[in-house]
């Protein structure tokens, strides 16, 4: 039987308000039973993006490729995949590498004797890779899982020299621990497809981006469009809500093929359609290091999303 310990285990002290327990409703938005993170464990110097979107939407394909482009750049990128499913990095790193959970089980959760190379990969282009993991299935809360992993990139100084951190978030946001990121990051970016699922998704995604930017430094970026051969249901939503669409990935057979070849778009051979999704990603890459405007939108009721995108 695998045994998750208690997040007092994992940090070494015991539980703790400001880092364990769920926050005081005002400490985190009014209604909130959210965890709270340490606050030693903020990420200092590099530039910190979260990436979230509706689950299959190909947040990692574009976590990925969005990572290359920032070491195009020139930019030393650290990707930091938050999904028990554990690929985010596939691509970079052409395997399945273990995740943080793993390799802290292995040595019965005394991080003091793992090693940078035991939960660190280095994937294409110098893109550093790594994959939180999760608990097993009803067993526990993914925010714990993140915040030992900032934890242990702390330790080992392995924040120090990093230019920019992308967060690979797992799907739908429901709950508090996968909500996380978002208490690390600048900018949270909402990747989602012309169609109202999508949407709605990227809707309450918003909703808990707003929620979180009352009391941490992370601000809304914007929208990335993918798997979209048109974007009218989303610019219907952007100009509604007060969104705004930064990239538009079309929906392109060569991304299907990329991943088959475990590769990203960058290593794909230069057509002319590949080398226009590259710098589609450059754009987006120099877009965001340069800095964008932050957002404060006003989601939508479920209701008015129905009015406005909804069937007949």
């Amino acid at each position: 039987m695998t045994v998750i310990p208690r997040p007092s285990d994992l940090a070494g002290e015991p539980v703790a308000a400001d880092s364990c327990a769920p926050c005081n409703a005002h400490e985190d938005g009014e209604g909130s039973v959210q965890v709270q993170m340490d606050p030693r464990l903020h990420i200092d110097g590099a530039k910190v993006f979260s990436v979230y979107g509706k689950g299959g939407i190909g947040k990692s394909t574009t976590s990925s490729n969005l990572s290359v482009a920032f070491s195009k750049l020139g930019k030393r990128v650290l990707q930091i995949g938050c999904d028990p499913k554990h690929d985010s990095t596939f691509t970079l790193t052409k395997c399945l590498v273990p995740t943080v959970i793993d390799v802290l089980e292995s040595v019965n959760f005394h991080s003091e004797e793992l090693r940078v190379e035991d939960f660190v990969y280095e994937g294409y282009n110098g893109v550093m890779c790594v994959e939180a993991g999760g608990p097993p299935a009803g067993t526990g809360c993914g925010g714990y899982v993140v915040g030992q992993t900032v934890k242990l990139l702390k330790e080992h100084h392995l924040l120090d020299d990093t230019d920019v951190v992308v967060f690979d978030v797992l799907g739908d946001v429901v709950c508090g621990g996968f909500a996380a990121p978002l208490q690390h990051a600048d900018q949270a970016l909402i990747v989602t497809a012309n169609d109202f699922d999508s949407i709605f998704a990227m809707n309450r995604i918003a909703a808990a981006i707003q929620a979180k930017a009352k009391n941490y430094k992370v601000r809304l970026g914007g929208v990335i469009a993918n798997r979209s051969a048109a974007t009218d249901e989303i610019d219907r939503f952007n100009a509604r809500t007060g969104m705004r669409t930064l990239a538009h990935i079309r929906d392109l057979d060569v991304v299907r093929k990329s991943r088959l070849k475990k590769a990203t778009l960058f290593e794909m051979d230069p057509t002319p359609e590949v080398v226009a999704v590259q710098n589609e990603y450059l754009q987006l890459a120099e877009t965001l290091w340069a800095g964008v405007e932050p957002l404060t939108p006003t989601p939508l009721k479920d209701r008015e999303i129905f009015d406005l995108l909804g069937y007949d």
